[in-house]
């Protein structure tokens, strides 16, 4: 039988992964794991590289060669070569060239699914290297939700200031849909959002409650110390967020509305708007609990609590089920809670009933 013999530098390279996988100082998680070392020499061997698998796995994502160049920051041509170099290297076809973009063989839908896979697994290995020093230590990309972090934030961000001065914190904030993607991308770390979320490759920890309550116009007439119901807000116009927001998404539910069309809406960007929108006099909304504190003082509005069962939604936060940094996120959800806490203490006196 025939030896196959790696070429003399590729050969030092494998020596030199193998000492280091077998070395005391390599990080446990390479110690006791063969499989990157077994990744490593197949790359090696096959010359394939992990810029070659990322400019892949944002063309299966984009489905177009220049969508994913600029998610990639490279321009198109770069791209495309790395990518022809990739079919050279496992010599397959991964892609259909069209008119309109590109369509992934079925074999390039396999490496696609593979690649990701792969790309997670070496996100998870620096992950675990750079934060092995200790809890919240290093960088942590926190995702959040419009309607979480005006409100939550404040008092969040001087408990991690205080508890975990090591800690180097980039916040992100946009709809649910995009943090997600983003989040199994690989650009957040965590999410902190109104659950649930479904999906089979991320974990979540639910941290607190966050009751609904019914927003008017101050100078509204009510007969005493009155709750709100379902018929109020169906026979009044409702302003909701603008589609896309989860928040405008959990109001439609509990007021068993499955369109827009059922009732008066206004579509805004922020609770901000639509609570000044109330406090005028042109509608009512509903508003979370936690950010009463903020928008319902100094304002024309009054706050008044739901009939029970009270509609609610469950803060928490979200992140890859793969992930090597599951104590850092349980010590972020404790901070959480206590700044949840302090965020619905604050909203306390400004709601009527």
């Amino acid at each position: 039988m025939a030896t196959f013999r790696l070429p003399s530098v590729c050969a030092r390279k494998c020596d030199r992964i193998r000492a280091t996988v077998g070395s005391p100082y390599a990080p446990r998680v390479i110690r006791t794991n063969r499989y990157f070392l077994s990744l490593a020499l197949v790359l090696l061997m096959t010359h394939v590289t992990l810029k070659q698998l990322r400019y892949f796995d944002a063309l299966a994502r984009e489905q177009h060669f220049g969508r994913a160049a600029d998610a990639c920051a490279v321009t198109q041509p770069a791209l495309s070569m790395q990518i022809q170099d990739l079919e050279a290297s496992l010599g397959i076809a991964l892609v259909e060239r069209t008119r309109n973009g590109i369509k992934l063989t079925p074999k390039g839908e396999e490496i696609a699914h593979r690649a990701q896979r792969l790309l997670n697994d070496v996100r998870n290995l620096v992950d675990y290297a750079q934060h092995a020093g200790g809890v919240l230590s290093g960088t942590l990309r926190l995702g959040v939700i419009p309607s979480v972090a005006p409100y939550l934030l404040p008092q969040l961000l001087p408990l991690l200031k205080e508890n975990h001065p090591d800690l180097e914190l980039h916040v992100r904030e946009t709809q649910t849909h995009v943090l997600t993607d983003e989040l199994i991308e690989g650009k957040l770390d965590v999410l902190l959002l109104a659950l649930p979320i479904k999906n089979a490759d991320i974990e979540t920890q639910a941290i607190f409650e966050d009751r609904f309550l019914l927003a008017l116009p101050k100078a509204r007439k009510l007969s005493g110390r009155v709750r709100a119901t379902k018929e109020m807000v169906e026979h009044d116009r409702l302003l909701l967020l603008e589609e896309g927001h989860c928040l405008r998404d959990q109001a439609l539910t509990y007021c068993s509305l499955q369109q827009v069309d059922d009732v008066n809406t206004f579509g805004a960007s922020s609770l901000s708007t639509i609570v000044e929108m109330v406090s005028a006099g042109f509608g009512i909304t509903l508003l979370p609990e936690i950010c009463i504190g903020v928008e319902g003082r100094a304002r024309e509005i009054k706050v008044i609590r739901f009939v029970e069962p009270e509609p609610s939604r469950s803060i928490g936060l979200a992140w890859r089920r793969s992930s090597p940094r599951r104590e850092d996120f349980m010590a972020l959800a404790k901070l959480v809670d206590e700044a949840g806490q302090a965020s619905l203490k604050r909203g306390t006196a400004t709601i009527s009933a």
